[in-house]
């Protein structure tokens, strides 16, 4: 394959990572345990123009690494569209999620975690680090947000 388009500005990318932000349905999750074991899983999400918020079940080992270890990368799937964010979770029981955040996913997806059968968590996640590039000749301005801070 060749690159026959030119590389996208730092400003051209955050637009693009914001539009997925609204507009993508999945989101792949990274966490590991206290011993190291990574898990990685796709997950609904929805994003509040602050933070993604994810829902899963704190039984699981995505839910127990996010509570437990709260550090998360999120991908989305595209490999030729490449977004990473880092971020700390912060979890909420379904009792105490912000209604806000719990009606987004109804608003989206059409399920409410709060009245499903099984317990579920709410997960916030404001990004920290944001990547983004096309391709190799995008790699060297790939950072768009340190330490929660966008750089352009």
């Amino acid at each position: 394959m060749k690159i026959t388009v030119p590389p996208r500005g730092p400003e051209e990318r955050r637009r693009d990572v914001l539009a997925r932000l609204e507009r993508e349905l999945d989101i792949w999750v990274a966490s590991a345990d206290a011993d190291g074991l990574p898990c990685l899983v796709p997950l609904w999400f929805v994003w509040d123009g602050q933070a993604v918020w994810l829902c899963t079940r704190p039984t699981n080992p995505t839910g127990r690494n996010l509570s437990d270890g709260r550090r998360t990368r999120l991908a989305f799937a595209d490999t030729r569209d490449v977004v990473l964010i880092d971020g700390e979770a912060t979890a909420f029981t379904a009792e105490d999620v912000p209604a806000a955040a719990a009606d987004a996913f109804h608003a989206k997806y059409g399920w409410d975690p709060r009245e499903d059968r099984a317990s579920y968590s709410f997960f916030r996640i404001p990004p920290l680090a944001v990547q983004a590039w096309h391709e190799v000749h995008e790699l060297r301005q790939r950072h768009l947000m340190r330490d929660g801070v966008w750089l352009v």
